[in-house]
């Protein structure tokens, strides 16, 4: 039995300030208003702090030099890093790569989720960056690795040849094959639902159980919401490699916003998207429909200046972001507390609509019951933060994983 007593616990719909959180196992088992009520003289005092559920990050493709294509222990590596910015869980995130690439990654994904290594934040299925995405709106996804959605969808079922040891010689169909081949270790497919044969993509893929995210895409409105009634159900970084709204062409962006089948991805990082744009989405969509996410690539928690890869290419850690060499933004270097202190401090949210954001509508869209909130028999997973919402703690399943 552990009990949290004396800080301030962010429930889905309040505050209790003070709280008292009583831990049995891997779950909350009860939770009151006040401090300690401890004769025997057990729990830990945390006056002056606050406990929100851990975070879940469902775009993140590197941490701390560690990017999620290097392969060998990869994921593994980047689990023991996370807990300690409060991530309790998350999707392994690829840009556009090789059918090898994709099955070292998800074969990883697929052995640390069968054994998970203790003092590590939970590794979700995969989120791919897929090779389908409009090469015009890539950003520092490598164009060539994109192929064409209609190609990948007839040639499906044909023979196919061993693996190709050149990482560029494939095609859209060895991509697929290894989604297919791997299901249960991929979440989420974001692909572009303008190009040739998407929307079949989406119908294939949400079939198989597969979520599938539209991103990297100059769709028009009326496109997406082709998109949508295709299956799909998630927006891959909100605004960010898709065309400004217009007034007369709301595009991709505008239907995100005016529909409630898509739940919206926004990098929070103030950076990304500016706070006023993250204030009208948070308006529009409300915060149950929104995931806050990092889009961190191995260049977060790095020293400015330092060079480091995505999926082999390299990347500039920056002041707010990282860069390829030629100035294209590649992704973030903000870990997920830092995120949860800008909703609160500069984008002016309350702590229980930012915990929304950054554990429990992740949480709920992935379909992880029983995670991302501080409920009786909720699973324990939790960000204890200092008065500055620093993270002090970290709990995954009752467990504590990281002490600062």
């Amino acid at each position: 039995m552990l009990v949290l007593s004396g800080a301030t616990l962010v429930l889905p719909d309040r505050l209790i300030s003070p709280g008292t959180l009583v831990i049995d196992g891997d779950r909350i088992v009860e939770i009151r208003s006040g401090g300690p009520d401890r004769p025997n003289g057990s729990g830990l005092p945390l006056h002056g702090h606050v406990i929100a559920p851990g975070f879940v990050d469902v775009h993140v493709h590197g941490v701390a030099g560690i990017d999620a294509l290097d392969g060998g222990d990869a994921i593994a590596r980047m689990a023991a890093q996370l807990p300690r910015f409060g991530v309790s869980a998350f999707c392994p995130t690829t840009v556009a790569c090789g059918p090898t690439a994709l099955r070292q990654l998800l074969t990883q994904v697929e052995q640390v989720r069968a054994n998970p290594p203790g003092g590590s934040s939970r590794v979700l299925p995969a989120h791919l960056e897929s090779n389908f995405i409009n090469p015009d709106y890539r950003g520092a996804q490598p164009l060539a690795c994109l192929r064409s959605a209609r190609e990948a969808l007839d040639r499906f079922g044909e023979p196919r040849q061993r693996l190709n040891s050149d990482r560029h010689a494939f095609d859209g169909d060895d991509i697929l094959h290894e989604i297919v081949r791997a299901a249960p270790d991929v979440g989420i497919v974001t692909l572009a639902p303008e190009m040739d044969g998407a929307l079949d993509l989406i119908g294939f893929l949400t079939a198989r159980g597969f979520r599938v995210s539209l991103g990297h895409s100059s769709a028009t409105y009326d496109e997406a919401m082709a998109a949508v009634a295709a299956g799909a159900r998630q927006a891959t970084h909100l605004f960010n490699r898709m065309p400004p709204i217009s007034h007369r062409a709301p595009g991709l962006a505008g239907a995100v916003l005016q529909t409630d089948d898509l739940a919206a991805e926004i990098i929070g990082d103030a950076v990304h998207v500016h706070p006023a744009m993250v204030r009208a989405v948070v308006a529009a969509k409300r915060p149950s429909r929104v995931l806050a996410i990092t889009d961190a690539t191995a260049a977060a928690a790095l020293p400015e200046g330092t060079r480091t890869r995505l999926g082999g290419q390299v990347i500039v850690a920056g002041p707010t972001a990282a860069h390829l060499d030629d100035g294209t933004l590649a992704g973030g270097t903000t870990t997920m507390d830092g995120i949860f202190r800008t909703l609160v401090n500069r984008i002016g949210l309350s702590l229980v609509d930012s915990a929304m954001m950054c554990a429990t509508t992740p949480a709920r869209e992935l379909g992880l019951v029983g995670h991302g909130v501080l409920a009786v028999d909720a699973v324990a997973d939790l960000a204890v933060l200092d008065a500055t919402l620093s993270v002090v703690q970290t709990y995954v399943g009752g467990s504590l994983v990281h002490s600062r």
